[in-house]
């Protein structure tokens, strides 16, 4: 696979997974409404796609002079479509689950897809997989603590 594709793939599932996680944790934390999750997931499908999609064509056009226009687009392209998938991914238990069922399938499907892009990482770049297995997992954790606080305390604020 060209490293144009890769780095889109990458950069897009890895941004896919970490917001949306990040969003639906935060909206079931301050509204518990699963129409809010789903219109929330639906949005930042579709704008953050475009957006992270625009930033790495802005990105790859800002290195080296030697980038070729065909690779530019190509990580913009794999970019935008990774996001895409991986974001609307999570509709699904959404669309089938209760919604506590929901946000507990979403962070273990977010768990798995980091954990076995990581494992692909590390060993693609012999670097220990426990190590970067952890680093990733570590940073996701984090991301649903603090997701769920910033919720948490936008419903008390505002007294939902």
């Amino acid at each position: 696979m060209k490293i144009s594709i890769r780095k889109g793939i990458g950069f897009g599932l890895t941004s896919g997974i970490i917001t949306t996680l990040g969003l639906i944790i935060g909206l079931n934390s301050g509204t518990g409404s699963r129409l809010v999750i789903i219109g929330g997931i639906l949005t930042i499908a579709i704008a953050d796609a475009f957006s992270d999609s625009l930033g790495v064509h802005m990105s790859e056009e800002s290195g080296s002079k030697k980038t070729k226009e065909k690779s530019v687009w190509e990580s913009t392209i794999s970019t935008f479509f990774s996001k895409l998938i991986f974001a609307l991914s999570f509709l699904i238990p959404f669309l089938l689950l209760s919604l506590n069922f929901a946000v507990i399938v979403s962070i273990i499907w977010a768990l798995l897809i980091i954990t076995l892009f990581s494992y692909y990482l590390a060993k693609k770049n012999n670097h220990s997989p426990i190590k970067t297995i952890s680093e990733h997992l570590i940073i996701t954790i984090v991301v649903i603590i603090l997701t769920h606080l910033i919720g948490s305390f936008i419903s008390k604020m505002l007294g939902s």
